[in-house]
């Protein structure tokens, strides 16, 4: 090895914190932070658990640390790939833990390097490959052009429902992003719930331009009425009874 196990050690360590913060900053810019909050505080407490173990009697082994690595990574991986692709709730936890498994693995096939018969080597090198492959897919689709829209309607009318308008995750925010222009069925019920809020708010500016962008892209006629019904009931609760929107 280039490095002695012990300042590989270390040096995954530190990666391990970095992950976790990562991902307790980063999701703050989610629709739904929980899943990488979880999953960073998750990471955070593992690195505490490990860098208290170097100082036992019996650190703990390089082989094992990637071990936790390769399986921390791949529980990730599963949770993340699923908000991902169905939830489409987050798209910061697949990639991270990506990185991790990448590591975890990558790692342990370079250990074991030495002892591999040469269809072993070659069956490690594909491995990698795949491993690189998959992981410039994660981000590029999660990172790049992770599309959250319907994600920013949910988080949105929860929002709306908790009576938050304002602020970090609040429905103004929440609705502001909630638009794609390859959903653009998503557009109109932003559009209608930020013209109704602002109305509420008495932002008689904002909401005239809301509610031409609403008319622009189809009006009542390209909203569920339950849309519509579940935005004004929560304006009802909150005080406010919306006015109707005028499709013509």
């Amino acid at each position: 090895m280039i490095l002695s196990e012990s300042t590989a050690v270390w040096l995954l360590l530190v990666f391990d914190a970095i992950i976790g913060i990562v991902l307790i900053l980063g999701s703050k810019s989610q629709p739904f932070p929980r899943p990488a909050k979880r999953f960073g505080s998750f990471m955070l407490i593992i690195a505490g658990l490990l860098f208290m173990g170097q100082s036992a009697p019996n650190p703990t082994s390089l082989e094992a640390h990637l071990g936790i690595l390769s399986v921390v990574g791949a529980f990730g991986l599963v949770i993340g790939i699923h908000h991902m692709l169905n939830t489409r709730r987050e798209v910061l936890v697949a990639p991270m833990a990506g990185f991790m498994f990448c590591v975890g693995v990558a790692g342990l096939i370079t250990l074991t390097w030495d002892d591999l018969t040469e269809f072993e080597h070659w069956a490690g090198f594909l491995a990698l490959v795949v491993l690189a492959g998959g992981q410039t897919w994660l981000v590029f689709r999660g990172l790049l052009i992770g599309r959250l829209p319907l994600a920013w309607s949910q988080a949105g009318m929860v929002a709306l429902h908790k009576g938050q308008l304002h602020g970090p995750h609040g429905a103004i925010e929440c609705f502001e992003k909630a638009w794609d222009a390859d959903e653009e069925h998503l557009n109109p019920m932003a559009y209608s719930a930020l013209y109704r809020i602002n109305q509420f708010l008495g932002n008689n500016q904002q909401a005239t331009h809301w509610n031409e962008l609403f008319l622009e892209s189809g009006g009542k006629s390209a909203v569920a009425v339950e849309w519509l019904e579940a935005i004004d009931n929560c304006l009802k609760n909150m005080g406010y009874s919306s006015p109707n929107l005028d499709d013509e």
